[in-house]
């Protein structure tokens, strides 16, 4: 079949998340066709380049959603008309209570859909979302009757801020996508994350029927919760409100949702999707670079490991004292921190824990600071000994986890991956990730943590038991085969419940390219005569849909 991939931020470009568990489902399901369609995230990204791709990627398009150029698209009356119309619509629904009712959503997608069609067939949207009359609908639906006290709140900078924020939002409504040889060629839109990366699978749906199947590793809308704490509650108010009509449309139409984990369903639960369409796929990851560390077993007994990006929610300071009270039982034990800061946010966290450290150990941090020297260190991969994350493994009996916000904990499954005792905080999807191989403490309590620590480090035998636990568990449920696996039979799943769309010379063809296409024989020749028109109108068996 021919897949629809849609990303953001990721793959095909040579950075950014998501790109490498995107590469190894395109590559694992080499019977079928992609075509990729990517958001980039900014002009570095796209400098960077590609990954290089494999054959079954038949098409790449990319818009800059970071950047947009006036399309210089001028509305006639008629079309400013209609443009005000569908804007207003879709800014009252923002403004509207927000009670999950049916009328509301209806209203939320109606104006939506209707946006679409006005860029599909005027050219573009980028200048109308930009122009005075979005922002006076914006104001007129925040000044009518019934709506939030919050949106009634919004002042004229509030407004302009919220009104750019839609603009960027809605830009893929202006995309060239959506037509017989872009999206609506497919048979199965995949969504990488929720939000705008799902926008143009919502409108090939739209438009053409196309089934849509979302993956989200780290759910979208949270992270609009968690962001702009510091804006007016206004403006926090009406993009929340956005988002989450947003999120629970793309819930609403997409054949199946795929958390990543259980914490990530609970989120989708809550913003409105429906149970029967979930199904949890781990993320799928390569053992084969643990499984020498793994097999060994052979670790310094007196090392804690811990690896991750340096930032606050990490939690690096709670893990510092929580040495501080091991040292004092175990006067043996090393603290190796292996990652780097991620921006100018998390190179002041480092600094900040280095001089931590020093204040912690003082009589110890007199030296030059080399790996060593000190109980703590702080390394980067790359430098002596530490190639791979499998050499970092390697060299620890304990692995611990500190943060206190976590999604997907893939350091520690690399960890269970190698063998190894893990400590860790309960927060995100931890405890589902380690069951019953590791010990799990609340977050933000050091001497729990250094209790948990001191337990491992003084009992050998249990930590060769939930090490050899913990490589089982992550071998049967966290790798590439089984992800690809499990997209694989969702994929076949989704199409079959689908009529097909199109009807060709040569008989309804269920897929983009049969399975039969790929071997030489009278079937690849062109029919000697058009099929009747009849046979246009015959149901497709089941077993030929699945081929």
């Amino acid at each position: 079949m021919r897949i629809g991939l849609l990303t953001e931020g990721g793959y095909p470009y040579v950075g950014g998340e998501g790109r490498l568990w995107c590469d190894r489902l395109v590559r694992g399901l080499d019977r079928h066709e992609f075509d990729v369609y990517a958001f980039s995230s900014g002009q570095a990204q796209e400098d960077a380049g590609w990954v290089p791709l494999p054959p079954q990627v038949r098409r790449v398009r990319t818009a800059p959603l970071w950047a947009s150029e006036d399309d210089g698209v001028v509305y006639g009356r008629r079309a400013r008309r209609l443009f005000s119309e569908h804007y207003g619509q879709l800014a009252a629904t923002l403004c509207a209570p927000t009670d999950g009712s049916a009328p509301e959503a209806d209203r939320f997608a109606t104006a939506l859909h209707g946006l679409a069609e006005l860029a599909r067939d005027r050219g573009g949207l980028v200048a109308a979302l930009r122009s005075e009359t979005a922002v006076r609908a914006l104001e007129r639906a925040c000044r009518a009757p019934g709506a939030r006290r919050t949106a009634r709140e919004a002042r004229v900078p509030d407004l302009l801020a919220v009104a750019a924020h839609l603009e960027r939002a809605l830009r893929p409504l202006s995309l060239d996508w959506y037509d017989e040889d872009g999206l609506g060629a497919v048979d199965l839109c995949h969504a990488t994350a929720g939000g705008v990366t799902a926008l143009p699978g919502l409108l090939a749906h739209h438009f053409f029927g196309v089934p849509l199947l979302v993956t989200e590793y780290g759910v979208r809308l949270r992270t609009h919760y968690l962001t702009r704490p510091d804006s007016p509650a206004a403006v926090r108010s009406l993009l929340a409100a956005f988002h989450g009509r947003l999120a629970a449309e793309t819930y609403r139409r997409a054949a199946f949702i795929t958390p990543g984990n259980a914490h990530a369903r609970r989120w989708q639960e809550r913003c409105g999707a429906d149970r029967t369409k979930l199904r949890t796929v781990y993320p799928g990851m390569d053992p084969a670079p643990f499984a020498e560390v793994g097999e060994s077993q052979s670790a310094d007994p007196h090392t804690l490991l811990w690896s991750g990006r340096v930032e606050p929610a990490k939690d690096l300071v709670s893990l510092l004292h929580a040495f501080a009270e091991i040292r004092r039982q175990e006067p043996k034990t090393r603290l190796r921190v292996i990652g780097g800061p991620t921006g100018p946010e998390g190179a002041a966290y480092l600094g900040h824990c280095k001089a931590l450290a020093a204040h912690l150990f003082p009589d110890e941090a007199d030296g030059p600071h080399a790996v060593g020297d000190n109980p703590v260190s702080f390394e980067e991969l790359g430098g002596p000994g530490l190639r791979t994350c499998a050499d970092a493994y390697a060299g620890a009996a304990v692995t611990v986890l500190s943060s206190v916000v976590e999604g997907f904990p893939v350091g520690l499954v690399e960890a269970m991956f190698c063998g190894r005792a893990t400590v860790s905080t309960d927060v995100g999807a931890v405890v589902e990730a380690v069951g019953g191989t590791g010990l799990v403490v609340p977050p933000r309590n050091p001497r729990a943590l250094a209790e948990a620590c001191v337990s491992l480090l003084r009992d050998p035998e249990r930590r060769t038991r939930l090490g050899a636990a913990a490589r089982a568990r992550a071998l049967e449920l966290f790798t590439v085969d089984q992800n690809i696996s499990a997209f694989h039979g969702l994929y076949l799943e989704t199409v079959t419940r689908t009529p097909a769309r199109r009807a060709l010379l040569d008989g309804v063809q269920p897929f983009a390219a049969p399975a039969e296409a790929r071997l030489p024989g009278h079937w690849t020749e062109p029919a000697p005569r058009p099929v009747p028109t009849w046979a246009l109108h015959t149901p497709v068996p089941a077993t030929e849909t699945t081929r």
